[in-house]
């Protein structure tokens, strides 16, 4: 994706790639839903940026803690927060990055889950937690 206008949001997809291995019904899908498909990437660099941000913040919590010996109620709390999200990732990648195909059945796993009631997306990726 590149970004054709810093003014606008508009983006070029290119799927040329596709086109190329012959996977030219799913690049047309791609341009069909452009604007699904650039906001869903775009959702997901912020989401990821955000996990990383949460991830350095925890690990300067754990080094004061490390140091120090005690942390406020509020910094345990995120690092706590932290630690869970950390483990879901790990959950949910490494099944998925070991088993070849799994990752076309996350998508159902994830519908799946949020019927039931279960989080199993880290905290930057819960819309409930994005609109609070």
């Amino acid at each position: 994706m590149k970004s054709q206008d810093s003014s606008q949001d508009s983006f070029e997809v290119d799927v040329s790639i596709f086109e190329k291995d012959g996977k030219t019904e799913f690049s047309e899908k791609i341009k069909i839903h452009k604007e699904k498909t650039v906001k869903a990437f775009q959702d997901l660099v912020i989401n990821v940026k955000t996990e990383v941000t949460e991830t350095k913040v925890a690990s300067q919590i754990l080094v004061k803690y490390i140091k120090e010996g005690n942390v406020t109620k509020e910094e345990e709390k995120e690092l706590r927060t932290q630690v869970y999200d950390l483990l879901k990732v790990l959950g949910i990648g490494v099944p998925f990055a070991l088993i070849p195909g799994a990752s076309l059945l996350l998508p159902f796993l994830i519908k799946i889950a949020q019927k039931k009631g279960v989080e199993i997306l880290p905290t930057a990726f819960n819309e409930s937690n994005k609109k609070a």
